[in-house]
């Protein structure tokens, strides 16, 4: 009796159908709040950077939202705590600074001396435009919830490995060695960068002809054997080229 009851057509009437009507309009504001809320969090990330900017990258919450014009309260209604804060503000910076003026400078139509210091220029200069927004990210980074800054350097450096490896097979040289190469060339870009930012016991401009010639060093050695690493450990490693003379 059950079944045959449960079976009859009924279940497919009109009723069914206007019950499905409420969902879609609650769909429909779920919607729009999901939108407003998107928005919001950006308005919001956007004041935590300028008010880093003013107040330093040692800034707290409170001082965050005083600075913004909101109450700390307001700020929790949009992020689940600081390292949600955190972690927006630093993908907002990556996305919106520094990868778009990496990308931008390695996908200039440069010959490989010039590209190699304009894509370091574009990152010590970035760095050195923003210091304290740079230095919020890195001091932040173990505490939020994403290594954002890891995965930009890995974003980057899967960049700079795909230009590398294009450019040595097209001078028919060995590629093999083209992502270490360029985890260690953006690696070490990072980390005297970070050091010269914490300290600036140099200028810009020098820093930038130090890095360029230290990184240009290296890829005409690498040039030098083809890229084999076999050639390159069958060959004497003397300081100086034989045809240097000493002052």
């Amino acid at each position: 009796m059950c079944h045959t009851v449960s079976s009859r057509p009924q279940t497919t009437s009109n009723p069914t159908s206007s019950e499905a009507a409420p969902p879609v309009k609650q769909d429909g504001r779920k919607r729009r709040w999901h939108e407003h809320k998107i928005a919001r969090r950006e308005e919001l990330v956007d004041g935590t950077i300028n008010a880093i900017r003013t107040r330093g990258h040692e800034i707290g919450m409170d001082e965050i939202a005083a600075e913004i014009g909101v109450s700390k309260t307001v700020l929790y209604r949009y992020f689940t705590d600081k390292s949600d804060l955190t972690t927006a503000t630093m993908l907002r910076y990556v996305e919106t600074v520094l990868a778009p003026r990496i990308y931008a400078a390695v996908a200039e139509d440069l010959d490989e001396y010039e590209l190699t210091r304009e894509a370091i220029t574009a990152y010590v200069e970035t760095v050195a435009d923003d210091p304290e927004v740079y230095l919020y990210v890195m001091s932040n980074s173990a505490s939020a919830g994403r290594d954002v800054v890891a995965d930009s350097e890995r974003m980057i450096a899967e960049l700079v490995a795909t230009v590398l490896g294009e450019r040595l097979r097209l001078l028919e040289m060995d590629s093999g060695g083209a992502v270490p190469w360029a985890y260690g060339i953006v690696g070490g870009i990072q980390l005297a960068t970070h050091w010269w930012i914490s300290n600036k016991s140099m200028t810009t401009e020098d820093l930038i002809d130090y890095l360029t010639m230290m990184i240009w060093g290296g890829m005409t050695g690498i040039a030098g054997v083809a890229g084999s690493p076999v050639r390159f450990k069958s060959q004497p490693h003397p300081l100086l080229p034989e045809s240097s003379t000493t002052p």
